[in-house]
């Protein structure tokens, strides 16, 4: 059996020093019932009103109508003798728990008095520290267990005993730890909801129910006081030679945060009702100042670090198209936002590094296997990374938070050697093999020992993560506003680029279409109709490489400095050519594509060049062919390229189709299946240009997934 298969809250028992009646309402007629009532009540019970005084039975009446909370425990009398009647509900009956007062230990009325002072002495605490061993001592004071520990839990549920009040010859428990196995999570989630429990003698004989089950399955008793505890717990009680114990939760903010954990050594010990009640109200009252404490034992590192937040916050906001320079290059930067020994900041791709950190090339791996485990934050990455064992020496600890894509900010720990002393050896077996096969078995030995720990860092604090997340967020919504703000820019920027209406030229018909892709606000492609002397006219289309601000600030250049050329050179091949000169000159590293074709309108001759461009179709009354001719190499590619010119004419109803790569690249035929389809596709079409490119448009259905240009040329 595992501890998780361990039926702890429907055990089907309970313990010997009370005895628990299911009754039904109204009728408080008994459907289940410890065996043991007889002793109690004088013989079995078939409803409470048979055993019960009329004043008892009328204040017990009384009770059911309000708040149970506020009516526990109602002092009644059986059979001359007083009885604590605790009441709650559960599966659709009342379950009372009915616990004798004779045989009770008593604090007596004059701790009772006290109460204010001891709770002043828990308020005025303030240190963590303090209100442990505050609340040991007036909880060992009010219950008279041998032993009271303050037990706090750490992220992976071990516990550590950080304060206690004990017997003077008892060895001291206090800053031993105990593993997370010692108290299984269905019993963590049942402290969560239940505040109290107690054990008044470990080696008591369990008294079953009766009936065992209620409507086919068994009572549930997670909120009963006498149910019956684990046969694994009280082996481990016996094993530490506790002979009685009782439990209070500690609960910060919903969150199950410690306990105050009580033993007795000398024989059974029951604390009565009313001062386990104390204790429970001492354990409820300190739990709504452990926040306060421990943010408090925070506080100068909170402090610190929202300010240097705040620090980096502002530069992020004042450099929009500079984040990595604001988180790198300013006098406070990443790595100081909280305690690390290293920093790394991925924004656009681009890593920089901060400090002592894993090599860069492991960066980005390391960031990434964590996030995609669903980590942002360890104190022992190689647990969750096993490649990254070897970084332990500046990354045992790593704290990243995404900001978008693959861009992320992380922080580095190296590892920090601890000596933990645990209550027994953590790591010995909890299965023991018995002839009906395999069993829980607690250890045996808690005596202290002790172990270093490897390949873990400092912990985040929880403030820390708050900070890197909170960073993480500023710097993300950075580069939002600056890319909302570069589109909205490169939209206005293309605009100016786009002819708002076509020149009338006599004796030619033009048409022009562009469609911006869906993905992109702005990509890089143009088109322009530039009058030249002698009424010669030529026609454009261009692409820049790439997409956004930086691609349209390009094109604007780029469609200028053809104009100035082609009003002055000796042909589109001399444009090209002094074109070339200007890219290579003033834009570096920068890549286009452009085709010219200059019309005569009054002869229909056309000369063309192209610099790298798809090649312009040529549509005449007997099909369609591309102009091969006149092309040369891609605008950037060369210092001093070689541009050639192709002549034609145009006669009748001739015309030319001038076109960008998003018309025709697609599918995993790609562009020879595009240029082919394109052909086919103004077999017949209509002389008239605007209707050309409608039926191309229609028959092409280009994707939405990059910009299309097109531009058609006939004569009239």
């Amino acid at each position: 059996m595992r501890c998780a298969d361990e039926p702890i809250a429907v055990p089907g028992a309970i313990q010997p020093h009370g005895v628990l009646l299911a009754v039904t309402e109204p009728e408080l007629a008994v459907v289940v019932s410890s065996t043991n009532a007889a002793e109690l009540f004088g013989g079995p019970v078939a409803s409470l009103p048979d055993v019960l005084t009329d004043d008892d039975l009328t204040r017990l009446r009384e009770g059911l109508a309000g708040d149970l909370a506020e009516v526990n425990p109602l002092r009644m009398t059986v059979r001359g003798a007083e009885v604590d009647l605790v009441l709650h509900r559960a599966d659709g009956l009342l379950l009372t728990e009915w616990e004798p007062v004779a045989g009770a230990e008593q604090a007596g009325a004059a701790w009772h008095r006290r109460l204010p002072t001891v709770l002043q002495r828990l308020s005025a605490a303030t240190t963590l520290e303090e209100l442990g061993a505050t609340l040991a001592r007036d909880v060992r004071s009010v219950t008279g267990f041998d032993r009271v520990m303050v037990y706090r839990f750490d992220p992976e549920w071990n516990g550590e005993v950080i304060a206690e009040a004990r017997r003077e010859d008892l060895e001291p428990f206090l800053g031993l730890r105990y593993p997370a196995s010692d108290i299984p999570a269905q019993a963590r989630a049942l402290y969560t909801t239940n505040w109290m429990r107690i054990i008044p003698d470990a080696g008591y004989t369990r008294v079953p129910l009766d009936p065992p089950l209620h409507d086919g399955r068994p009572l549930d008793l997670s909120g009963s006081m006498l149910r019956s505890v684990s046969p694994v717990h009280l082996e481990y009680l016996a094993n530490m030679g506790v002979v009685s114990s009782m439990s209070v939760s500690l609960i910060d903010r919903g969150k199950l945060w410690g306990l105050i954990s009580c033993h007795h050594y000398a024989g059974p010990h029951r604390p009565s009702y009313s001062d386990r009640v104390a204790a429970e109200f001492l354990g409820r009252t300190a739990s709504l100042l452990l926040h306060t404490l421990v943010a408090e034992g925070e506080r100068e590192g909170v402090v610190a670090v929202a300010s240097r937040a705040a620090e980096l916050s502002a530069s992020v906001g004042a450099a929009p198209r500079a984040l990595a320079a604001a988180l790198t290059g300013e006098d406070v930067t990443a790595l100081d936002l909280v305690p690390a020994a290293g920093a790394a900041v991925r924004i656009n791709g681009q890593l920089r590094l901060l400090g002592a950190t894993p090599p860069a090339d492991r960066v980005p791996g390391l960031v990434a296997s964590l996030l995609a485990a669903g980590i942002s934050t360890t104190d022992a990455a190689s647990t969750v990374v096993p490649e990254a064992a070897d970084l332990v020496d500046t990354a045992a600890g790593v704290l990243a938070v995404p900001i978008g894509g693959d861009d992320f900010l992380a922080w580095f720990r190296p590892e920090t050697l601890r000596e933990v002393t645990w209550g027994g050896n953590p790591y010995t077996s909890k299965v023991a093999q018995t002839d009906a096969g395999p069993r829980l078995s607690p250890r045996r030995s808690f005596d202290a020992w002790s172990e270093t720990v490897r390949g873990t860092s400092q912990p985040w604090r929880e403030h820390e993560v708050a900070a890197a997340r909170s960073l993480a967020a500023h710097v993300a919504a950075a580069a939002l506003n600056r890319a909302s703000e570069d589109n909205r820019l490169a939209g206005a920027l293309q605009r100016t680029l786009l002819l708002e209406e076509l020149p009338k030229v006599p004796g030619v018909d033009l048409a022009a279409r562009y469609l911006p892709s869906q993905e992109d606000v702005v990509g890089g492609d143009w088109y322009d109709l530039v009058p030249l002397p002698g009424g010669r006219l030529a026609v454009v289309v261009g692409d820049v490489a790439g997409h956004g601000l930086s691609a349209a600030a390009v094109t604007a250049q780029l469609r200028h400095a053809l104009r100035a050329h082609l009003l002055r050179a000796g042909g589109p091949a001399a444009a090209l050519s002094g074109l070339n000169e200007v890219t290579s000159a003033l834009l570096p590293g920068e890549m286009a594509t452009v085709v010219v074709a200059e019309l005569d309108p009054a002869s229909g001759d056309v000369v063309l060049a192209s610099a790298g461009h798809l090649p312009v179709l040529h549509v005449t009354a007997d099909g369609a062919d591309y102009v091969m001719g006149g092309r040369g190499p891609a605008l950037g590619v060369l210092d001093t390229p070689s541009y050639q010119e192709e002549r034609l004419t145009l006669a009748g109803d001739d015309r030319l189709l001038l076109f960008s790569d998003g018309l025709v690249e697609r599918g995993r035929g790609g562009l020879p299946v595009g240029l082919q389809q394109l052909k086919d596709a103004v077999g017949g079409s209509p002389a008239d240009a605007d209707a050309l490119l409608d039926a191309v448009l229609t028959a092409m259905a280009p994707p939405t997934t990059d910009d299309v240009t097109l531009l058609a040329v006939a004569r009239t």
